[in-house]
């Protein structure tokens, strides 16, 4: 799978402008408004590859539930190269305005759906406060402004913003029980873990990809709750999907598989 033969700064100058993905004779164009949502798009391969494997195992006609999708692109991914049908929950306005974007741009609606609320451990309105206002920026944090390690940090602008619980979605019949769900939040994973803790004990759910950062408490405290749950992990593949370096050093993605 490879982009489009512009660079992403040349198609991010361009009205319009897109990116590319092309997998076998399926592909899949996402919209460039600037070097934030181009590096997203250019980096879908490559970014998180455990994350590409994990969606290659799905099944056509599977449900996976994308918590923290962002502008989609894991989300259209499940849709377009495995067949999944795909809810997807985004509560930033520009980032659920581009998701929308890329769904129709693909002509994916009947596959995806999007929702511009959060997802937690209970029902309310609260605030979102964000790290910056950026199309395409991420780390942003639902009732509290907290940085990824979970600190009290300053936040540039902060919207309204309401949130759910996966419980409370699919006992509503909202959402189907999902056979995987992806959730990455930055940080407050261990609080979507909660508020779908009825959801996960249901055997259909397949397997379920969380975000979690080896420094943080509360997501040690995820890991025992999934095995609780009965579901399993390689640590081999948590190790190779951890980074090592940076500002998320020691985060990664685990994969729970039933």
């Amino acid at each position: 799978m490879g982009s489009g033969t512009e660079s992403a700064q040349q198609r991010a100058g361009k009205t319009g402008a897109s990116i590319k993905l092309v997998s076998g004779e399926r592909e899949l164009e996402f919209t460039v408004v600037n070097g934030v949502t181009a590096w997203r798009a250019q980096t879908a391969m490559t970014k998180e590859p455990g994350t590409i494997s994990w969606i290659r195992e799905f099944h056509p006609g599977e449900v996976m539930i994308d918590v923290g999708a962002n502008v989609g692109i894991y989300s259209l991914c499940a849709a377009r190269f495995s067949g999944a049908r795909v809810f997807a929950f985004e509560p930033e306005s520009q980032n659920y305005a581009l998701l929308n974007q890329n769904i129709y741009r693909n002509a994916l609606h009947d596959s995806v759906t999007a929702f511009c609320i959060a997802l937690s451990n209970r029902t309310k309105f609260d605030l979102l406060y964000l790290t910056e206002f950026v199309a395409g920026g991420s780390c942003h944090t639902f009732g509290a402004s907290l940085s990824p390690n979970l600190k009290p940090r300053a936040s540039p602008f902060r919207q309204g913003c309401y949130a759910t619980t996966l419980d409370e979605l699919v006992g509503q019949d909202v959402v189907p029980v999902p056979q995987h769900v992806k959730i990455d939040v930055d940080g407050i994973e261990h609080e979507v873990v909660q508020g779908a803790d009825e959801t996960l004990r249901d055997r259909r759910v397949k397997s379920v990809l969380i975000e979690l950062n080896t420094g943080l408490d509360e997501h040690w405290d995820v890991v025992d709750a999934m095995l609780e749950r009965g579901f399993a992990y390689d640590p081999a593949e948590a190790d190779r999907a951890r980074r090592t370096e940076g500002p998320f050093a020691g985060t990664g993605n685990y994969v729970f598989r039933r």
